[in-house]
């Protein structure tokens, strides 16, 4: 039996690296003769890189950089040829930050201006940034500074970090300065800058935002978009209107800003990893996610993987941490199956506390189920 192995991460708990391996182990346990083929996957946020690392031969060139409240982090570009990517988690992540950090009104994008600049110093010809997963909400105004650009008030002193304080932008304090590299940017959120759909209002509450931090922000980043189109040579007029400027807190918006084109972060790793024939070549395809819920059904990778399983007509089985799916639901997406760590241990506390335990039980039980 052939069995594409092909997870996201566990987030919280396990990378997607590591959460492929813990469902290989288990399968191997019960199918020692199966052939397992293992394509961990990413979407462009945290493990982005973990992920293209383990796929790709290439050089990991270790950044030292900052998180989202300033603090220095560690960071990293992967070099492949003549791309660079990054991860803009690995700057500007909520999983940075302890949960009574959180605050968008003073959280910065600083740190991955720094990994851009280390990222152009490689000599790429391409640098790919991985959005997702982001503290902030400053449209990337902290990246920006960090390239030399940093937003001023009226009277042209710097403003502090933090989106709210872009209620008071008035302009840059210079062009940003990037060495030649075309940028591309890599998500799967299509969200705008602002709005009813845009980086506040959707994703700012989850990043600590309350109603009135919403409206605020939201202001301060249609006053910043304005001044992006007027200060930063070549802006699109519309940057703030274009899908996927929102993401990551509106670093889609200022990447579009310095010429970025946008692509897909699932389909790019698709791509990368050579899924499609590994799918081309398998008897079964496992997938899974920390949490398997209805936005798992909206575009999140286990739904790509189940359609792109589906159109080949190989059954699809998702072990998550948790299931929030009815079988209903699961068949309509092509999912076979969705069984859950917790269910298998007893309990959600017990999955969290060891999730390759738990889940490399669970790929046995599957093994069992479906050899």
């Amino acid at each position: 039996m052939r069995v594409l192995i092909c997870p996201d991460k566990f987030a919280g708990t396990l990378s997607a690296p590591e959460a492929a391996a813990a469902v290989a182990a288990g399968w191997r346990s019960v199918g020692p003769d199966d052939t397992l083929l293992v394509r961990p996957l990413a979407d462009g946020g945290p493990g982005f890189l973990d992920v293209l690392a383990a796929a790709l031969p290439g050089r990991r060139v270790p950044v030292r950089t900052t998180d989202p409240l300033g603090r220095p982090a560690d960071g990293e570009v992967f070099v492949v040829g003549d791309t660079a990517y990054l991860e803009s988690a690995q700057a500007c992540g909520l999983h940075l930050l302890a949960a009574e950090e959180r605050d968008p009104n003073r959280t910065t994008s600083y740190g991955l201006g720094l990994l851009l600049a280390a990222a152009a110093e490689t000599g790429a010809r391409t640098i790919v940034v991985g959005l997702g997963g982001s503290a902030t909400n400053d449209g990337g105004a902290g990246m920006l500074a960090a390239l030399g650009a940093a937003p001023v008030d009226d009277t042209g002193r710097v403003l502090p970090y933090g989106g709210a304080a872009l209620l008071a932008v008035a302009g840059l304090s210079g062009t940003p300065r990037l060495r030649g590299a075309a940028l591309v940017a890599a998500t799967d959120v299509d969200n705008p800058l602002t709005g009813l759909s845009g980086a506040s209002a959707v994703f700012g509450p989850q990043k600590g935002a309350d109603r009135a931090d919403v409206l605020r922000l939201d202001d301060a980043l249609q006053r910043y978009a304005e001044v992006l189109v007027r200060d930063v040579p070549g802006c699109p007029p519309e940057v703030a209107a274009l899908p996927g400027a929102g993401a990551a807190g509106g670093l889609g918006a200022a990447l579009y800003a310095l010429g970025a084109t946008r692509t897909s972060g699932a389909g790019l790793v698709r791509s990368l990893v050579d899924l499609d024939a590994a799918l081309d070549d398998c008897d079964l395809v496992i997938t899974g996610e920390g949490s398997f819920d209805f936005q798992s059904l909206r575009g999140k990778l286990p739904a790509m993987v189940a359609a792109a399983a589906a159109e080949r007509g190989v059954p699809c089985v998702v072990l998550a941490g948790r299931v929030d799916v009815g079988r209903r639901e699961a068949a309509a997406a092509g999912i076979e199956a969705a069984y859950s760590v917790a269910e298998e241990v007893g309990s959600v506390g017990a999955a969290m506390a060891e999730p390759a335990a738990g889940l490399t039980a669970l790929a046995a039980r599957t093994a069992r189920r479906w050899r």
